[in-house]
C-alpha cells in the first residue's frame, strides 16, 4: 500500500518537474524571452498551469520577468558556473583542438554519450565560409554518424536496440549499427558521408580512459566535397594522434585529468 501511495504521489511531482524544464528549454539564443502566451502555445498546457509554473520558477530565480517577457533568471548563473567548471576543457586539450582545426581547416568536435544521444561538449569551428557547426550542448542522435560508431563501441545490446528504435529504420537497424561499430573498432576510426544530413561528412576516433573504455569521440566534420578518401585517411591519422595525447593525460573523464 505504501508503494502504491508513493507511486501516485510521485507521478505529479515528476510531471511538474518535466513541465518546468520544458518551459526553460524554450529559451535560446534565438529566443531569449518568452511570454505566457508563447509557453501555452508551445507546451499545450492550460494557462493557469503555466502561470503557476512560471511563478515558481521566478520565485527560485530561474526566470526573470521583463517587459519583453520572461528571461533566464539570475539563479541560473550558479548552475552555469558549476557546469562550466565541470565541463570546460583543460587548456592543453583546447590547444590540441585549436591546432587540429587550424591545420585541417574543418570543424573539430568532442562528443560524449548520453543515453540515446551524443552531446557536443566542445568545438573548434572551421575557418572556412562553408562549414559544419554544432553548438556546444547540442544533442544529436546516435543512429548514424562517425562519432556514434565510435561512442557505441562498448554499448550493451539493450542500448543498441533503443538507439535503433529511435532511428528512421526501426529496430532492424541494430544489424547495421553493429557492423559499423565493429568496423570502427577494427581500424581505430570511423567515417560517415551523408548518413544523417546530405552533403555532410565526418571522421571520428575514440578518446579512451584508463580502463580502456571509450569516454569521448573526437571528430572532424564538414562538406562531403572536401572529404575525399585521401583526405579522410589524413584526417583519421591527425585525429588519432590528438586523441592519443588526450588519453595519455590519464582521463577517466575527458574533462578532468586524474591526479
Amino acid at each position: 500500500m505504501s508503494t502504491e501511495n508513493g507511486s501516485s504521489a510521485e507521478a505529479p511531482g515528476v510531471r511538474s518537474v518535466q513541465r518546468a524544464l520544458d518551459i526553460l528549454s524554450l529559451l535560446s539564443e534565438e529566443r531569449p524571452s518568452v511570454s505566457i502566451r508563447d509557453i501555452v502555445e508551445a507546451t499545450g498546457l492550460a494557462k493557469t498551469t503555466v502561470i503557476r509554473l512560471v511563478h515558481t520558477l521566478e520565485q527560485n530565480g530561474l526566470l526573470w520577468a521583463a517587459p519583453s517577457g520572461y528571461l533566464a533568471g539570475p539563479g541560473l548563473w550558479r548552475w552555469a558556473h558549476l557546469a562550466r567548471s565541470s565541463w570546460e576543457l583543460p587548456p592543453e586539450t583546447q590547444k590540441l583542438m585549436r591546432d587540429l582545426g587550424a591545420r585541417r581547416r574543418e570543424t573539430v568536435n568532442l562528443y560524449m554519450l548520453r543515453d540515446i544521444h551524443r552531446v557536443c561538449i566542445a568545438q573548434q569551428e572551421s575557418p572556412q565560409p562553408l562549414r559544419h557547426v554544432v553548438h556546444v550542448g547540442d544533442e544529436l542522435p546516435l543512429w548514424a554518424g562517425a562519432s556514434s560508431k565510435v561512442l557505441l563501441r562498448d554499448a550493451p545490446e539493450s542500448l543498441l536496440r533503443r538507439v535503433a528504435r529511435s532511428s528512421p529504420y526501426g529496430e532492424g537497424h541494430v544489424k547495421r549499427l553493429t557492423e559499423w561499430i565493429e568496423e570502427a573498432a577494427h581500424r581505430g576510426w570511423a567515417a560517415s558521408h551523408g548518413e544523417r544530413e546530405d552533403g555532410l561528412s565526418a571522421v571520428a576516433v575514440p578518446v579512451v580512459g584508463r580502463s580502456g573504455t571509450v569516454v569521448a569521440a573526437l571528430s572532424l566534420s564538414g562538406p562531403t566535397v572536401r572529404f575525399s578518401d585521401q583526405q579522410v585517411e589524413q584526417f583519421a591519422k591527425d585525429l588519432r594522434d590528438a586523441a592519443r595525447q588526450m588519453s595519455e593525460r590519464g582521463f577517466d573523464h575527458p574533462l578532468s585529468p586524474t591526479i
